[in-house]
């Protein structure tokens, strides 16, 4: 009678879970998408300081939008 009750606890936490990720994925993309830019843009300042912050902008966004 404990495991069946434990299972279905485990079933119930395991859907809770999964939905919640369904629910809110793009916002966990979008997030994602995001701070690569940013580590992308922070890397290339680095490198170049030459160019300034809308080029490089520019590139990180064409370069991660080519690799999706």
């Amino acid at each position: 009678m404990n495991k069946h009750k434990f299972l279905k606890f485990i079933l119930i936490l395991l859907g809770i879970i999964a939905v919640y990720f369904y629910l809110f994925r793009d916002e966990f993309k979008e997030y994602n998408l995001k701070k690569t830019i940013s580590a992308c843009i922070m890397a290339n300042k680095k490198i170049s300081t030459s160019s300034n912050f809308e080029e490089v902008k520019k590139y990180c966004e064409d370069q991660i939008g080519k690799k999706k």
